[in-house]
């Protein structure tokens, strides 16, 4: 018995034991990276606090598990430009601050988040948490992709790392996002649950780390 003709029962969420596998993982390694990191979170939101003249942190509802809301924390990385309100974030977006581009290319602003694992509303590998107006907006098959926590890096961020690059070479940057990007995210999602092992959650951080 199968939800579709390619998507088997199983990944409307993961079995009990991969599930406290993946949650385990994830606890472990959140409790290690803070205890690690702290002072680096530390010194980048000071930074960012005197770079942005606002709080160093950026905190914004997104949508998580079983479509609930919950509150991301990222570093900030822009400052609020007149008439430019957008959620898509393109290469060279006025809001970026020089310091800003620094911490999304080496990764420092997504550090904050490990609070986020920690508590449960994310993990380490999943769906990126996106705002409200696209996984909110799921039907069918594809709120499978809602069964599990959105995740700080998965294959789909990989495949898209450098989709501010391709935003921008876009005419209409949100209706490629809407129409293009979105929806093959959702595929690679949809694949990911489908075929999840923590061998390969292991595989997708590591790649995100030194690539």
């Amino acid at each position: 018995m199968t939800t579709s003709d390619s998507l088997p029962v199983r990944a409307a969420g993961l079995g009990t034991v991969q599930a406290l596998q993946k949650r385990a993982f994830d606890v472990l390694f959140a409790v290690l990276g803070l205890l690690v990191a702290w002072w680096l979170i530390l010194l980048a939101w000071m930074a960012a606090s005197i770079d942005t003249r606002s709080n160093g942190f950026f905190i914004q509802k997104r949508v998580g598990r079983h479509g609930k809301s919950f509150r991301v924390v990222k570093m900030k990385t822009m400052r609020p430009v007149a008439s430019f309100e957008t959620t898509v974030t393109r290469r060279g977006d006025p809001r970026i601050t020089p310091l800003g581009a620094f911490f999304r290319r080496t990764k420092i602003d997504e550090l904050p988040q490990l609070w986020n694992v920690l508590l449960g509303d994310m993990s380490f590998v999943g769906p990126r948490p996106d705002v409200p107006g696209f996984a909110d907006k799921l039907q069918g098959e594809e709120r499978v992709m809602l069964a599990i926590r959105p995740g700080i890096t998965g294959p789909a961020t990989l495949k898209y790392r450098k989709e501010e690059e391709l935003l921008a070479a876009q005419s209409d940057p949100e209706a490629y996002n809407r129409e293009v990007i979105w929806p093959d995210k959702v595929r690679i999602n949809l694949e990911y649950i489908r075929d999840w092992s923590l061998r390969r959650d292991i595989q997708y951080i590591l790649e995100t780390v030194f690539h």
